[in-house]
C-alpha cells in the first residue's frame, strides 16, 4: 500500500505533525516520499517555509489545470511536496457544481502512475468533512487516525468511527490504523486513554504511541525535522519505530 491518508475530524491531534515527521523518517531512510497539503488551512506548507501562490498550488490539480506531478516541489533531505493555500477551501464550496472533486485525487494519481509506483504518498488531510477530506479517504490505501492522548481526543475518534463507517458502502472498508499522539507515559489520562484505545480498537491500534516532548514544537518553530532538530530525542525514536511497524505489518511498501 502507498497511499496515506492522515486524517481525524477533530482538530488538534496532530496530524500535521504526523504527517511531516512520517515524511522525514521515510526520507531519512533513504525512501522519497510525495507528500500532498490538502488542508486550505496549510499548515504544513507553513510548517516547512513553502511560499505559494494560487498558481503553484494543489488547487491548480483540483481545478484540472496542472497534474500533481508537476506542482510537487523537492525539499531538502527527499521530501516531494504538493503544498497548499486558502484558496483551497474553494474546493469544498463548489461541491454542488463539482462532485466529482471527490474522485479526483483517486483518479489523478491512477491516470499519472503515482499510486502504486513504489513511492509513498502521505496526505495531510482537511479536518473538515468535504470533497477534500472525502477525496482523500476514497484514493487512501490506508487510513491513519491520530487521536491526541486526551478524553476529547478519544470522543472525537468515536465520532469519526461513524463517518468512515458511513464510506464503507462507496468503496469497501479502507484498512485503518489508530495511532495515539502526544502520550505522557505514566501520566493518568494518557495511561487511561491508550487503555480505552486498545479496549476498542485491537489489532488496529498501533503499538507505537508518539510522546508529548518539547522538542517536537521546537521543531516546528525552527522549520525543521526532528532528526536534524533533535535526534536524540524520544519522539524521534518513535517515528522511527512507527515507519517500522507499518513495513511490519505490510501496509507500507518499501
Amino acid at each position: 500500500m502507498t497511499v496515506i491518508a492522515v486524517f481525524n475530524q477533530k482538530g488538534g491531534v496532530g496530524k500535521t505533525t504526523v504527517t511531516a515527521h512520517l515524511a522525514a523518517t521515510l526520507a531519512r531512510n533513504g525512501i522519497e516520499p510525495l507528500v500532498i497539503d490538502l488542508d486550505p488551512q496549510a499548515h504544513l506548507t507553513a510548517m516547512w517555509r513553502q511560499k505559494v501562490t494560487p498558481g503553484d498550488s494543489v488547487l491548480r490539480f483540483y481545478q484540472g489545470l496542472t497534474p500533481l506531478a508537476d506542482l510537487a516541489r523537492p525539499l531538502p533531505g527527499g521530501v516531494h511536496f504538493v503544498p497548499s493555500g486558502l484558496e483551497l477551501s474553494k474546493v469544498d464550496a463548489q461541491v454542488i457544481r463539482h462532485r466529482d472533486h471527490i474522485w479526483r485525487l483517486k483518479l489523478g494519481l491512477e491516470a499519472e502512475m503515482l499510486a502504486g509506483s513504489g513511492m509513498p504518498i502521505l496526505i495531510d488531510c482537511s479536518p473538515a468533512l468535504g470533497p477534500l477530506a472525502f477525496s482523500a479517504l476514497f484514493a487512501a490505501d490506508l487510513v491513519l487516525v491520530p487521536v491526541a492522548a486526551d478524553y476529547l481526543a478519544l470522543h472525537g475518534a468515536q465520532l469519526l468511527d461513524r463517518t468512515l463507517a458511513g464510506l464503507n458502502r462507496f468503496r469497501g472498508r479502507v484498512p485503518r490504523r489508530y495511532l495515539i499522539n502526544r502520550y505522557l507515559p505514566g501520566q493518568d489520562t494518557s495511561e487511561q486513554v491508550l487503555a480505552q484505545l486498545k479496549q476498542r480498537y485491537g489489532d488496529e491500534l498501533l503499538r507505537t504511541a508518539i510522546r508529548e516532548e518539547p522538542e517536537l514544537a521546537r521543531a516546528a518553530y525552527s522549520g525543521e525535522d526532528l532528526f536534524n532538530f533533535a535526534p536524540e530525542s524520544g519522539a524521534a525514536n518513535d517515528f522511527s519505530y512507527l515507519l517500522d511497524e507499518l513495513i511490519e505489518q505490510g501496509l507500507l511498501k518499501v
